[in-house]
């Protein structure tokens, strides 16, 4: 069973640890050991400033990752969302699916957004790949966006809007019960 929870103080130092993770950090636009200093201080501003939204994933009790939502814009009613799962053991189990459906429903539900945003570097072709399935589509491409490990990547820039998520959302939600994944 998967499911989020809002992320608390006492997830710091995991999620510290996480974003330090290789598995993790490959994806991710940093290119540096996050330290603790930065670490707390990045802590403290997503936890108090209501443009951001944390969760930690949970998977059968287990925090196994993070998910969540930045830039949230009520004026234009749109955000960007992002995920990652540090925990291997839970890795291709369909735990990144039931987490997006998931943010889709509180978006576009409860946020009552128009549009949910989100980015990934292009050689991310799993991400790109899930979102692509839950009905984003591919808005732009950032070229040589992002400098890792003295290498250039392109960023791939994707959306989906709330009317696209309500035609297709019983659809997707009926593939995650037929997989015994929702």
């Amino acid at each position: 069973m998967t499911s989020l929870r809002d992320v608390r103080p006492e997830d710091r130092d995991r999620i510290r640890e996480w974003r330090n993770l290789p598995n993790v950090a490959d994806y991710m636009y940093t290119d540096h050991v996050i330290t603790p200093e930065e670490h707390a201080a990045w802590f403290v501003r997503v936890l108090s400033d209501a443009k951001y939204k944390y969760w930690m994933i949970v998977c059968d009790g287990e925090d196994v990752g993070v998910a969540n939502l930045y830039a949230i814009d009520q004026t234009h009613r749109r955000c960007y969302w992002a995920i990652y799962v540090a925990s291997p053991s839970v890795r291709g189990k369909g735990v990144g699916n039931v987490v997006e459906n998931a943010v889709l429903n509180y978006v576009f539900g409860d946020l009552k957004l128009e549009k949910l945003c989100c980015e990934a570097l292009a050689f991310n072709t799993v991400a790109l790949e899930m979102y692509r399935k839950f009905g984003f589509s591919q808005e732009g491409l950032f070229r040589k966006h992002i400098l890792k490990r003295g290498e250039w990547h392109d960023v791939v820039c994707m959306a989906i809007l709330k009317e696209e998520w309500e035609t297709q959302r019983s659809q997707q939600e009926l593939k995650l019960r037929a997989k015994g994944i929702l």
